[in-house]
């Protein structure tokens, strides 16, 4: 057990951040960023204009897996390029971060205060589901990172409740994000290459239009038993450790003694190759100031 407070030391902000699911898809997305990677470009101008930057990015990847649930406590990460096949450019890519030991050790109390083990490591890195990302939010590689690992074969309400136990996080000046993808069919991808630009699939389209309606009507028993219900949710998720973040960001949006955010906005919706959906979704009352913010002209 960690025997540190699980309150970070600083004053609570008057307007809490918003937590945020981001769909990283492929790792071209580094150097190619397309609709997404430039929407987390605007993103992250419009938290810096709102909130300042994060005290550190608390990040779920399915990239990072574990059965047991670790938070990464080093004092700094560099960036694992665990992919093959890609340019050589991508792989000359850094992004190079330092870690938040003090906020690991808040996190992971935090996680076992809520009778959920957790175990604070000293292991470092950044797999490219969150290097990825950040390389769009904050280039400059400031800002602290503290990864959790993601069980790929946990529930969606685990990964909720997860989430949840972390919700006081939104108000002390961090910033929560599961990445993930909002669709994830890597045999399709590899088996029927198409284009970037490729049309959308109606499957995909199926699929990212139930997500969205459910949402915005916050209607969480349906999205946690998504399985049964989307439509085209074994064909968009084979497998869901990429869609699992989904719940650990909604998790960290809730607020106390709720069962799920009050507040559910999809902040970006793009397609890639056809059916690799680039959706990013924001929880909580943070994320409406974030999507007005979103919403005015560059």
């Amino acid at each position: 057990m960690v025997n540190t407070p699980a309150r970070i030391p600083t004053a609570q902000t008057a307007a809490p951040w918003p937590t945020l699911f981001l769909s990283h898809g492929s790792p071209m997305i580094a150097v190619e960023p397309g609709e997404a990677g430039l929407f987390m470009q605007r993103a992250g101008r419009a938290m810096d204009a709102l909130w300042g930057r994060p005290k550190a990015v608390v990040i779920v990847s399915p990239h990072t897996a574990t059965k047991a649930t670790h938070v990464l406590s080093a004092g700094r990460h560099e960036a694992i390029h665990d992919f093959g096949g890609f340019p050589p450019a991508l792989y000359e890519l850094r992004y190079n971060a330092p870690g938040s030991p003090e906020v690991a050790q808040a996190v992971g109390t935090l996680l076992q205060r809520s009778g959920l083990p957790a175990q604070v490591t000293e292991h470092s890195g950044l797999d490219h589901g969150i290097w990825t990302t950040l390389m769009h939010l904050y280039p400059q590689a400031g800002v602290p990172v503290v990864p959790i690992s993601l069980n790929p074969h946990a529930s969606t309400q685990a990964l909720m409740d997860t989430g949840r136990a972390l919700q006081s996080l939104a108000h002390e000046g961090v910033l929560v994000v599961g990445s993930g993808s909002l669709t994830h069919n890597l045999q399709r991808f590899f088996s029927q290459p198409l284009p970037v630009d490729a049309p959308e699939m109606a499957d995909s389209a199926a699929f990212r239009a139930w997500v969205a309606a459910r949402a915005e009507q916050n209607d969480w028993p349906a999205l946690l038993d998504y399985r049964a219900q989307a439509p085209y949710a074994q064909a968009m998720h084979p497998t869901q450790e990429h869609w699992l973040p989904f719940y650990f960001a909604a998790g960290a949006g809730t607020p106390t003694g709720a069962a799920a955010p009050e507040v559910s906005v999809r902040l970006h919706g793009s397609v890639t190759h056809g059916h690799l959906a680039m959706d990013a979704y924001g929880f909580g009352p943070g994320a409406q100031a974030l999507a007005n913010a979103l919403a005015q002209p560059s």
